[in-house]
């Protein structure tokens, strides 16, 4: 079976990691695998929306495959390159994706498994799923975005919390903190995440990208300089057809019929 499966219906792609036996941990080639499935959806006009999620009910993702991604990435002359271009598993750095994505956590998000997570725009969890930063309980740090995107997604205290002292948190707990949207059943995790997803497919696909990408890039700019990026954003949807569309379908009473164009 191969370690990454990806599934379209319609135009809500299914990413999922496929290695149970392992928590469903990244090794090179499933590092590999996930970067190949993250630019086909990017890539895929007919792709509106991605979920990415864990085979089984034990592990969305331990992070990485300590006993092959390690020696991989380290040598006698320091870090390689190559493998690493894109962070872990494809989207934790270098890769942009305006796309909407969303993380449906079936069990521990660990380590890379957490990055993984904080680069999907909304997150549902089981109740049992852990999350955690525990690289330096192993003399490593996080080096997949955790140090930037973790901060930036909870309060600071208990970022530092999670990595200095390789703190893990419960799904109630990271609820509490705004680390994940939503806690349901196991048997609802992917249908809560699809119907999600087929919520966003309803609105303007470009302008949700648009929309997504102005949050994104403005998290790191001034105040003055984000309203920029918001005005020149919202300037590029004008003319579009969907933006014809959206307002002909709302005084026309029905629902519209958004292209991506």
């Amino acid at each position: 079976m191969p370690s990454v499966l990806y599934e379209q219906i319609d135009r809500i792609v299914t990413i999922t990691i496929n290695r149970p036996d392992a928590m469903n941990a990244i090794d090179p080639e499933t590092h590999q695998a996930l970067i190949e499935a993250w630019t086909r959806f990017r890539d895929d006009d007919s792709a509106w929306v991605a979920i990415l999620t864990g085979t089984g009910e034990k592990a969305f993702s331990a992070g990485a495959d300590l006993k092959k991604m390690i020696p991989a990435a380290f040598g006698k002359g320091g870090v390689k390159r190559g493998h690493n271009d894109y962070g872990l598993g494809g989207i934790t750095r270098g890769m942009e994706i305006w796309k909407p994505m969303i993380a449906a956590i079936n069990g521990f998000c660990l380590a890379g498994g957490l990055e993984e997570a904080l680069c999907c725009d909304l997150r549902v969890a089981v109740p049992h799923a852990t999350f955690g930063l525990p690289e330096v309980r192993w003399a490593i740090m996080p080096g997949a975005g955790g140090t930037q995107r973790l901060p930036r997604a909870i309060p600071l205290a208990k970022a530092m919390e999670m990595i200095l002292m390789a703190r893990t948190i419960t799904a109630e707990e990271a609820l509490r903190l705004g680390l994940i949207n939503a806690v349901v059943p196991l048997a609802e995790l992917l249908p809560t995440a699809r119907k999600w997803a087929d919520t966003i497919c309803e609105r303007g696909p470009l302008a949700v990208r648009a929309a997504k990408e102005a949050v994104i890039r403005g998290l790191t700019l001034p105040l003055g300089d984000g309203l920029r990026l918001e005005a020149f954003l919202s300037g590029t949807l004008r003319g579009t057809e969907d933006a014809v569309e959206g307002p002909k379908a709302f005084a026309e009473k029905r629902k519209p019929d958004f292209k991506a164009r």
